[in-house]
């Protein structure tokens, strides 16, 4: 596969053209990533005491509600943020599940999976915190995580 760029001062907007000899998995594919990141990206605002933070959303590990408040956490540090679950489930990337009554995960963010009986234990790359999901959840978060590798 080769990529080529050109560069049109007289273009207003970003056109990508995929040339190829017939259409293929691999051609959807990247067709679909690329429609996927070419989506606008919501911006949050993030709180902790008396500051505000702008996150990429891609630091976020998880999103969980603890009494009436939402809290975004990251690898090392949990932010508040002024959106119900809901709002943010209908909101956020594809990257985004939910995965019990009271959280949403990002799966890019996933490391590893353990199964029992009630429910699925998550744990995050690079970061010593864990969530639980839901048994309801957990086909759906299984069958996304295989989707994204």
């Amino acid at each position: 596969m080769k990529i080529k760029f050109e560069f049109d001062d007289n273009l207003t907007d970003t056109e990508i053209v995929i040339k190829a000899a017939e259409d293929t998995a691999e051609i959807q594919r990247l067709a679909q990533l690329l429609e996927a990141n070419a989506t606008t990206v919501p911006k949050f605002t993030f709180y902790k005491d008396d500051s505000e933070y702008y996150l990429s959303l891609n630091t976020i590990l998880f999103f969980e509600t603890d009494e009436r408040a939402v809290h975004a956490h990251t690898a090392n540090d949990v932010f508040t943020i002024k959106y119900r679950l809901y709002e943010l489930e209908s909101s956020l990337p594809d990257s985004f599940i939910r995965i019990s009554k009271s959280a949403i995960v990002n799966v890019a963010q996933i490391f590893a999976l353990t199964l029992s009986l009630s429910n699925v234990l998550i744990e995050f790359q690079d970061s010593h915190k864990q969530i639980y999901a839901s048994r309801r959840y957990a086909k759906q978060l299984k069958d996304k995580l295989n989707q994204t590798r």
